[in-house]
């Protein structure tokens, strides 16, 4: 202290004589329950945990200040408060306050008056400590509390359950500082518990890269997954190579030998649902002591992994209460698309069975569709470059697209069937008429025949009525041929009507001798259908389908999501002029996705190689039908281009 000791007044002796009494004094004084002692002359400390009251004379103010300088940094923490004996001679006081001056005390202070000015300061550094305490716990709170919030925004948001279980991982180690973990889900509906699966789905781990598969383990307390699904309680390890003998569970140390990783504290929740029952369990690896640094050799572990302390159990329990709920509800989401999708597939297949004719058109539809759909952003097409779909609205196309046609399922299968213009049971009644026109043609000669006979006729006679037997039947069988041909769904050739209309007007007699005709009235405007082979009133009962098919998805409860299937798919076949059916839409009061459907619907049934009652159109003559269509305002010019452009069938069948 030389240079101290140097620097003061003679009465320097007097001064170290006073500190020393003072530190006799607090260190005796069973008031103060507090360290005592004396790392300078001019200095006495008084400790209480982290807490010190420094005792100087004001001496050291004045000329000594660098005896202080060991206690800045706790100075500006709040942890360190001076008292000083005497005032001092340059009363700077602010700047002594921001140094953390506490009190003045006398010169040579008395017991209580020291005990006073001390306990004062040491109350006056707890009180800060709490207070400074309570606000970083405050902070800390907020901060946990708003990741919490965040957490569960996006753990709720998120319905893809490989998406959300990666999530809830994700976030679980980001809260409690974990460098690893896995998540299972619980599998099988059976009422114990131990007879259900844990399947492993997932794995995280911020020091090693590695790939994992998916295995399913049994509920087991042998597993500490299974313990604690089996017991629905988290699971704090400290050191899982460290565990107590008599430990129902065990621990695998395969992957950490096959790795060259090291598992230390551990740390496992159950993922709850609302009903209580365990739905997945998180497994949590290697609480670190920095979340930023990695752990790649043992030292690594040994400086870095502390066991998971209380707070990150709250905090994973907290959020695991939350992931169940969400969990449960993607799994629900899950079996709700797939019971969907089941629907719609067994509708499609019910549509196909009662129209084999066009099997595979309602799958062929859908991606042709879908197709054009992701072609339409990629354009650049300035009518839609601007449209985007969401995977909602994918989906949403793609159920309107399969069921676009289920309507059929209210239409006369002998309709849906009708593969020429007259039904086959039709075409076997008028072959009965001229099979009985041409007996009782025979008949009818033969009887000429006996009367001739009776009446002496020439054998040149009979040679006659032979004769005429013969042209009759090859008359008749001309005729039978004639319909036979205009029964086919193509377009007759010219004379071909009145030849029927004549057919029609020729007559045959029954067993009893009355006259009928060989074709009915019903049976001439069937085969007078000039395209196809449907008549009017088939075409219209075809039609209805569509009125059949809004009118049933409509009833549906698709959810917000899918709300507009029934619409999409009632509306395929609108024309953009009007002129379309069931409801006559113009262009701007169609959807898009029906406009989209409308130019798929027709290039399937161009192209389709399936229909028996026609051949399927080549491709380019197809293209060119389509650009027919577009000239006569019933389909979309902007939407045929794309189609063409992107030539989106020659995708049909990839995966999408």
């Amino acid at each position: 202290m030389s240079a101290s000791h140097d620097a003061m007044t003679p009465a320097a002796d007097g001064i170290l004589a006073t500190m020393a009494s003072v530190a006799g004094r607090l260190a005796t004084d069973p008031r103060l329950a507090a360290v005592v002692m004396r790392p300078h002359p001019l200095l006495v400390t008084v400790r209480k945990e982290a807490l010190v009251v420094l005792v100087a004379p004001a001496a050291v103010w004045d000329r000594a200040r660098e005896t202080l300088r060991p206690f800045t940094s706790s100075f500006a923490e709040g942890q360190a408060m001076l008292i000083l004996l005497g005032r001092p001679s340059e009363p700077d006081l602010d700047q002594a306050l921001n140094r953390g001056l506490g009190a003045i005390a006398p010169e040579r202070p008395g017991s209580d008056e020291l005990f006073v000015a001390v306990h004062n300061s040491l109350e006056l550094l707890e009180a800060r400590s709490r207070s400074e305490s309570r606000g970083k716990w405050l902070n800390r709170y907020r901060y946990e509390l708003g990741e919490l919030i965040e957490i569960a925004k996006a753990i709720t948001t998120e319905r893809e359950i490989d998406k959300l279980l990666g999530l809830i991982l994700e976030k679980s180690r980001f809260i409690t500082g974990a460098d690893a973990g896995s998540i299972y889900v619980v599998e099988g509906d059976d009422p114990d518990p131990a007879r259900r699966t844990l399947r492993f789905k997932l794995s995280q781990n911020d020091s090693v890269a590695f790939d994992s598969r998916e295995f399913v383990i049994p509920v087991s307390a042998r597993s500490m997954s299974g313990y604690v699904a089996l017991h629905k309680t988290p699971l704090s390890i400290p050191s899982v190579y460290e565990m107590p003998a008599d430990a129902p569970y065990g621990f695998d140390r395969s992957f950490d030998k096959k790795m060259g990783y090291r598992s230390q504290s551990m740390l496992c929740a159950p993922l709850l649902s609302r009903k209580g029952e365990v739905v997945g369990v998180l497994q949590l690896i290697n609480k670190k002591r920095d979340p930023k640094k990695k752990l790649l050799t043992p030292d690594d572990v040994d400086e870095q992994v502390i066991p998971f302390d209380a707070r990150s159990e709250e905090l994973l329990t907290t959020l695991a209460s939350q992931a169940g709920i969400s969990l449960e509800n993607a799994i629900l989401y899950a079996e709700i698309q797939h019971m969907l999708e089941g629907f719609v597939r067994a509708s499609v297949e019910a549509i196909e069975q009662r129209d084999p004719t066009t099997s595979g058109h309602s799958r062929r539809v859908a991606d042709l569709t879908i197709g054009l759909a992701r072609a339409l952003p990629l354009s650049g097409s300035p009518a839609y470059k601007h449209v985007t779909w969401t995977k909602d609205d994918i989906r949403e196309l793609e159920y309107a697209s399969l069921l676009h046609d289920f309507g059929k399922i209210g239409v006369r299968e002998e309709i849906l069937l009708k593969a020429k213009k007259l039904y086959p049971y039709e075409l076997e009644i008028i072959r009965s008429r001229f099979e009985l026109a041409v007996r009782a043609l025979e008949v009818d000669v033969l009887n000429r025949k006996v009367l001739l006979l009776q009446r002496g006729g020439h054998t040149t006679d009979l040679e006659e009525l032979d004769q005429e037997m013969i042209a009759r039947r090859v008359e008749l069988d001309s005729a039978f041929s004639l319909v036979s041909a205009a029964n086919e769904p193509t377009v007759l050739k010219g004379g071909h009507f009145e030849r029927i209309e004549a057919i029609s007007r020729e007559t045959y007699c029954d067993v009893h001798g009355a006259p009928h005709p060989l074709l009915t009235p019903g049976e001439v405007a069937s085969l007078s259908i000039a395209r196809g082979s449907l008549t009017t009133s088939e075409i219209d009962e075809i039609r209805s389908h569509v009125s059949h098919t809004f009118e049933f998805l409509h009833q549906i409860p698709w959810g917000k999501q899918f709300r507009r299937v029934a619409v999409i798919a009632g509306s395929h076949h609108e024309r953009l002029n009007g002129t379309g059916y069931p409801n006559r839409l113009r262009a701007e009061e169609i959807p898009l996705q029906s406009k989209m459907m409308s130019v798929s619907d027709i290039f399937d049934a161009l192209t389709a190689s399936d229909r028996p009652y026609k051949k399927a159109v080549p491709l380019e003559k197809a293209l060119d039908i389509l650009g027919f269509e577009v000239k006569d305002q019933h389909i979309d010019a902007d939407l045929v281009k794309i189609f063409i452009e992107a030539k989106v069938w020659t995708h049909l069948g990839q995966p999408r």
